[in-house]
């Protein structure tokens, strides 16, 4: 699955409180760049994530965000450092920039 014109202009708007932004396409997503740094991705499905590291990893797993995971073709189950970015915050751009923000000091 590809992303949309839409899923993209909506994730570029999302963080747009952040200041210029870069995004590379990859694996039929799109990573989402501060200042050389990655710390979003655009999953192909649509779905937003943060990268999280330290501190931040451990207030997005208590507050109960979903880890991105997938299976290896040996089954095997794997996870990424990216977690869903929650219903609010996709409806709050402050939020989500705030979010990020603290994404950002994490990594």
């Amino acid at each position: 699955m590809s992303l949309s014109a839409e899923q993209i202009a909506f994730a570029r708007e999302l963080f747009d409180g952040l200041g210029p932004l870069t995004t590379r396409h990859m694996f039929g997503g799109m990573c989402i760049y501060r200042d050389g740094t990655v710390f979003a991705i655009l999953r192909s499905d649509g779905a937003v994530l943060l990268k999280a590291e330290g501190a931040f990893r451990e207030r997005v797993e208590a507050d109960g965000w979903e880890p991105w995971t997938y299976t290896r073709k040996t089954g095997a189950q794997s996870r990424m450092p990216y977690w869903v970015l929650p219903d609010a915050a996709l409806d709050d751009p402050e939020e989500a920039c705030d979010l990020a923000r603290a994404a950002l000091a994490s990594l």
